[in-house]
């Protein structure tokens, strides 16, 4: 009922991915709608989508709604806001997440290293793919094992990065934090008031309709 009536190719799924079809400015105010309406706590929501921004700086790529919702789990906030708060993490600003956390976790650690720039990134993360897909035909006797190749991966990439990425992560996922839950709270306020204001116009109403009642 819900599904497209012409499912999409790989290649729409992609450009949906990297823009999407109504604009980013559109997806933004579905994500900030969506997160106003979670039923919880201002305080919880706003803690579980920093959570989600958090992540959103680790080179955990495919994991990212579980590393989320895990944090968002040891420190008691939403988790379904930690998956919400992954989307801070997309094709426009993974450039820029990837280049500042892979540089300084080259710094922290005093590693030196190919070019920090994303496209170098991901072609290691490719790199990297391939060689445990050829090493896991290896265990079939289909390839020669490529293990080896991932431990310049390790040491001069995904380490650093996953390092590197912890203190901007915090940065951005604390500045996120007290960004969302006055905005939350506020809403939900708003939301609470309206409530009450068309219970009261109910009630009321329905007063009044039983004093007609009685008087007729």
């Amino acid at each position: 009922m819900f599904k497209r009536r012409n499912s999409l190719g790989q290649w729409e799924r992609a450009r949906e991915w990297v823009y999407p079809r109504s604009g980013w400015r559109r997806a933004i105010e579905y994500v900030g709608h969506r997160i106003k309406r979670l039923p919880d706590t201002p305080h919880k929501i706003a803690l579980g989508f920093a959570c989600g921004v958090f992540v959103s700086f680790s080179p955990l790529f495919g994991f990212h709604f579980i590393y989320a919702g895990l944090c968002a789990w040891i420190v008691r906030g939403n988790i379904l806001a930690s998956f919400i708060g992954t989307l801070v993490g997309n094709p426009l600003t993974f450039p820029l997440m990837a280049t500042t956390s892979l540089t300084f976790g080259r710094w922290l650690m005093g590693v030196e290293g190919e070019s920090a720039s994303f496209a170098a990134v991901k072609d290691a993360f490719v790199a990297a793919a391939g060689g445990i897909w050829q090493s896991l035909k290896a265990a079939f006797g289909l390839a020669e094992p490529a293990l080896d190749k991932l431990q310049p991966f390790l040491w001069e990439v995904f380490i650093p990065y996953y390092i590197g990425g912890i203190v901007p992560g915090l940065i951005a996922a604390v500045g996120f934090y007290f960004l969302t839950q006055p905005l939350i709270d506020a809403y939900q306020s708003r939301r609470r008031a309206r409530q009450m204001a068309r219970a009261k116009a109910r009630l009321m109403a329905d007063k009044a309709a039983q004093m007609i009642k009685e008087g007729s």
